[in-house]
């Protein structure tokens, strides 16, 4: 089935947990989501990204500070709406360079999924109280790793979907699966995630629609001409739903509704292994959809009958979004091209 798409194909993406809440980081999307449970949905509220926290490698939670790690270098901040009391240092060699990153009870983890090893530090700048560890076989195909809120021991990883839909593992030793968990993420979270949408609402899938056939029934060639209707832009009603739970905070630089197309647009220009359809929507009109006439002329032969088609993007089985250009041919089967406006 068409999942989530892992941090390591998503730069400046990452879950980490702070105090008592879980964090989402989407840097395309300039804001984060904070949640008291990714499990039941609770207390979800959107807050923007400070410039200079997007685009991060990893983000680490912790008890009083974020870290962003960019490269070989981590950026420690208290805030990542204000950046504040932001500071930079260099990691040490040992902690360059891992798949993925997070902090529980004193300890910064350093996961190596294809070594299958995880590191352990009080300190990434200097090689203090290391260890080195075999992270469990059954622990090594997260798509993102992070620890539990409130200073719980332990860890969390998020799972490649399944039939079971998206679940995450919590687990107290990256070394065992004894006393390891899973739990279901809720779909308000899902809608974050970059690809989420493909699991909640279905992959996107794009269709034409025939909306008219013009035929002529003569001898003799003519000239056609006329107006015909079509519907153009976003179902509101439809888009609104992506963010209906949500709180979108003042310091966010975006609204609700915006937010969801934006999640929407880039739900659409994923590959289709993540649900999505590869084609840019940049150039389609995201306004409430219409009604909308254009004027059409041309030419038919005798006995001619053509087709016009429009294109309409959906999630799953629901029209999103009515294309502007509309495809003449003369087939009464849908056109084969790619769904490219």
């Amino acid at each position: 089935m068409s999942g989530i798409i892992p941090r390591s194909k998503a730069k400046g993406t990452d879950i980490c947990a702070f105090n008592k809440y879980y964090y989402i980081i989407r840097s395309d999307l300039g804001c984060y989501m904070q949640t008291g449970s990714l499990n039941k949905g609770s207390d979800i509220s959107i807050f923007n990204l400070h410039p200079a926290c997007q685009n991060g490698d990893h983000y680490i939670g912790g008890d009083s500070y974020f870290h962003i790690i960019n490269g070989n270098s981590c950026r420690r901040v208290t805030n990542m709406s204000t950046d504040s009391d932001a500071v930079v240092f260099s990691l040490h060699p040992n902690y360059q360079g891992g798949d993925h990153y997070f902090a529980a009870h004193g300890y910064f983890y350093i996961i190596f999924q294809k070594k299958g090893t995880y590191r352990k530090a009080t300190n990434m700048t200097k090689d203090m109280d290391a260890e080195e560890h075999t992270l469990d076989t059954n622990f090594r195909n997260g798509l993102y790793y992070w620890s539990p809120p409130s200073k719980k021991t332990g860890f969390c990883f998020l799972k490649p979907a399944s039939e079971w839909g998206v679940e995450y593992c919590t687990g107290p030793d990256l070394s065992s699966d004894e006393n390891s968990a899973v739990y279901s993420v809720h779909p308000d979270v899902l809608n974050f995630l970059p690809g989420g949408l493909s699991v909640t609402k279905g992959p996107t899938i794009g269709m034409w629609e025939n909306i008219k056939t013009i035929t002529n029934d003569s001898s003799t060639p003519v000239t056609w001409q006329k107006k015909i209707s079509k519907m153009v832009g976003y179902n509101k009603e439809k888009i609104a739903q992506i963010t209906q739970n949500w709180k979108i905070e003042k310091s966010a630089s975006i609204e609700s509704e915006e937010l969801a197309k934006l999640i929407a647009k880039l739900q659409f220009s994923f590959s289709a292994e993540h649900g999505g359809s590869h084609v840019s929507t940049e150039n389609e009109s995201w306004k409430e959809a219409t009604e909308e006439e254009e004027q059409l002329t041309f030419g038919l032969k005798p006995r001619e009958r053509l087709y016009l088609w429009q294109q309409k993007l959906c999630l799953g089985q629901e029209p999103v979004l009515f294309c502007c250009d509309l495809k003449i041919t003369n087939e009464p089967n849908p056109p084969t091209s790619p769904a490219q406006p």
